[in-house]
This record gives structure tokens, C-alpha cells and sequence, in this order.
């Protein structure tokens, strides 16, 4: 780790409007001691922080990048919205997005006009383009290109893939996702395949994923690995233990720790996540997990009610942590060892305390960097009763 201070603007001429990377004008080894003191903070009243699993290259990690189209004054922008507002910050290159994502976003750009293609300008709800996502596999090298647009229709597309894939072979597959309402969301829920089989193949642990457009999977692969690694190390599987993987997006938790379970149960609200999941568990050959589209609380509320039986419980919820539902009905169905993984560590904190108060101690915990140069912290926990 390198321990200068850098000047924001030196790594990122984008950092005073952008606000997306809080961190950048921290030493590397600044924001670790950062992370450690505000994650052990926060869950003082449960127990302590083991480590911090930090990142050797900490940069360009992101292998999901995310670009907003718009126009000002006949000029096409493309990038992320401006700190508290939507107005548009035009980005040429981020630190910490995948290199290859960048150039191909770079390249959309450049295209459009020969195209006749018209950036969406959100105050006039007038435009074709919204959004480029790039998926890039780590592990594969496979790369999707998602154009979220607000008509089913892409002017010339055939040799508009034409043109990109010349310019960027490495790429696998490109979609069209249809997004045609006043919203703040970027993908809409219709996708048309444009080039190639419509998603990427990645993997994790020796295990192969799909990724769609849009399931969820992290962000940072090589960290991704060392956080699910723990993950199953915390969940001291023997065999002969029921496994409920819940918010499971695409199976990927679940999947990893099938071969040391006796029966996996994935449940995910995303039907398109859950598309993905049954189709890597017959990918990979596993035979032992069983997934369900369902609201992980009124699922968990279910097997209470049913009094079905649950030896380790591993969550991975959203930002926002879990539902009070949730929380109630793993207490009554009380498996013997909770394995937490979470993005936001004050909703952990909130959660911890009903599952404490409820016969629950937090026996191990680790801090694993998946977002350097920003405030956010990724935590997995042990609990047991």
C-alpha cells in the first residue's frame, strides 16, 4: 500500500463535481485506517473487528461501469451525474472503472453523430440514448454492452454493432434495454439482444456465472473472491447442513458453498437474477440448491410459519439491510450460525441489535475492501446463538 497523500485532482480531474470517490485526496493507507475506526465503531456494543482484507491495486476495479448520456448546448456528454444534482459531469476516463469499459463508452460516444443518434436530454424528454452499461467478466474477459434507449428501435443497428465490435472485438454481447419513462432509474425491464447470446460468463471460486443486464453481481471481482472465501469459512459447513441463501441475486453465494452443504435454498425477488441462478447451478453441475423468486422477508415469514428446518442462514441484503419481517422470522427459526455480508454497516449495526437482543452473538468479523477511494465499506460477519 502506498501511504503519500495524493491531490484529488492529480488522480481525478473529475473529483470536485463528480463526489463520487470521497476519499481521493486520502492516502491509500488513510482511508484503510478510516474504514477500520468507522466499521469498529459502529459495532462496538457487539463485539470487535478481526481485519480489513485491503487491495494490492486498488484501482480501475470496477468491472460494472455505468455512463449517463445528455447534451448541453449541441455538446454530447457522457458520464455521471454532478454531485447532487443531474446535471452531467463529461468523464473520459474514471480511476476506478474497468480501462476497457471507459474506451468502449468513449467510443458510443464518438459514433453517435454519424449515426444521427440523439442523446436523451432529460429536461425535454427528447433523445434515443440514456445509458451505456459495460459488464466486464474479470476472469473471462467477456464483455457486454447494454444501451438503454427510450424506443425499441436503433437506427441502423446492425451496423451499429458493426462498427463497435470492429473497434472493440473483445466484446461478446450487446443489448438494448428499452427504458421510455420519466425516471431516475437507469435499465428498464424490457431487453432485446442485439449481438450475442444476451448476457457474460464469469467466475468465482472455480464456478461459472451468468450475468444479464440486470442481476446483480459485485462489482469488484478480485475482491469478490476473498469476500465469499470468508463467507464460507464462517458458514463451517460440514455436509450435512440446510443452507438458506437469502437476497441471493444470482446464486453466486450459494452455488460457491453448495459442495460443502447437504441442501441449499436461494431466495431472490429478481426474476431475471433468478433466470440466471437456476441456469449456473445446471451450468456447474450442482444439483443441491433449490432457488425461489420470492421477497426474502415474506419467504423467511413462510418458513417460520411452516417451522421448517434451517441450520446456517448467509444474507447478503441490500444497502438498506434487512426487513423487520426478516429479522423476526430468523429468530423464530433460529439456525445455529448467522454468516452476514453487508454493504452498509450502520443498517448491519441496526440488525445486529434485534438479532443480539434476540439470542444471537457476533463471534467473528471482517472489513473486505471492494470500494477504495470511496466512503463505503463491505462487512461479513459471524453470528451464532
Amino acid at each position: 500500500m502506498k501511504n503519500q497523500k495524493p491531490k484529488s485532482n492529480a488522480l481525478c480531474p473529475y473529483a470536485k463535481k463528480c463526489g463520487g470517490c470521497a476519499y481521493l485526496n486520502l492516502s491509500y493507507e488513510e482511508q484503510v485506517q478510516k474504514k477500520k475506526k468507522m466499521v469498529a465503531d459502529l459495532l462496538k456494543p457487539f463485539g470487535k473487528v478481526d481485519e480489513m482484507i485491503t487491495m494490492e491495486k486498488p484501482q480501475h476495479y470496477r468491472h460494472k461501469v455505468h455512463a449517463v448520456f445528455s447534451r448541453d448546448k449541441g455538446q454530447i456528454l457522457a458520464g455521471t451525474y454532478e454531485k447532487k444534482s443531474h446535471k452531467v459531469v463529461d468523464v473520459e476516463s474514471c480511476y476506478i472503472d474497468n480501462e476497457k469499459a471507459d474506451a468502449i463508452i468513449r467510443t458510443i460516444k464518438d459514433m453517435l453523430p454519424s449515426f444521427k443518434i440523439k442523446a436523451y436530454d432529460e429536461d425535454k424528454d427528447y433523445g434515443l440514448l440514456r445509458h451505456v452499461m459495460v459488464r466486464v467478466g474479470h476472469f473471462t474477459g467477456e464483455i457486454m454492452v447494454v444501451l438503454v434507449l427510450t424506443s425499441p428501435i436503433l437506427p441502423y443497428k446492425n451496423d451499429f454493432v458493426k462498427v463497435l465490435r470492429k473497434k472493440h472485438p473483445e466484446i461478446t454481447a450487446v443489448v438494448l434495454n428499452v427504458n421510455d419513462k420519466r425516471t431516475s432509474m437507469v435499465l428498464g425491464s424490457r431487453n432485446i439482444t442485439l449481438y450475442g447470446k444476451g448476457y457474460i460468463v464469469d467466475k468465482i471460486l472455480g464456478k461459472s456465472f451468468r450475468i444479464s443486464p440486470t442481476a446483480f453481481y459485485q462489482v469488484n471481482p478480485v475482491q469478490t473472491e476473498k469476500l465469499y472465501a470468508r463467507a464460507i469459512e464462517y458458514a463451517g459447513l460440514t455436509g450435512k447442513e440446510v443452507v438458506l441463501d437469502a437476497y441471493s441475486g444470482t446464486g453466486t453465494i450459494g452455488i460457491a458453498m453448495s459442495d460443502q452443504a447437504k441442501e441449499v435454498l436461494s431466495v431472490e425477488l429478481n426474476r431475471e437474477a433468478v433466470k440466471d441462478a437456476i441456469a449456473n447451478a445446471k451450468h456447474n453441475q450442482v444439483k443441491n440448491v433449490r432457488f425461489v423468486a420470492a421477497d426474502a422477508g415474506d419467504f423467511m415469514v413462510q418458513m417460520a410459519e411452516e417451522k421448517k428446518h434451517l441450520d446456517v442462514l448467509v444474507m447478503d441484503p441490500p444497502r438498506s439491510g434487512a426487513s423487520e419481517a426478516f429479522l423476526n422470522a430468523t429468530l423464530q427459526l433460529a439456525p445455529s450460525r448467522i454468516v452476514y455480508v453487508s454493504c452498509g454497516p450502520d443498517t448491519l449495526a441496526r440488525d445486529l441489535k434485534v438479532l443480539t437482543k434476540g439470542g444471537y452473538r457476533l463471534k467473528k468479523c471482517t472489513i473486505v475492501e471492494m470500494f477504495p477511494w470511496t466512503e463505503h465499506a463491505e462487512v461479513v460477519t459471524l453470528l451464532e446463538r
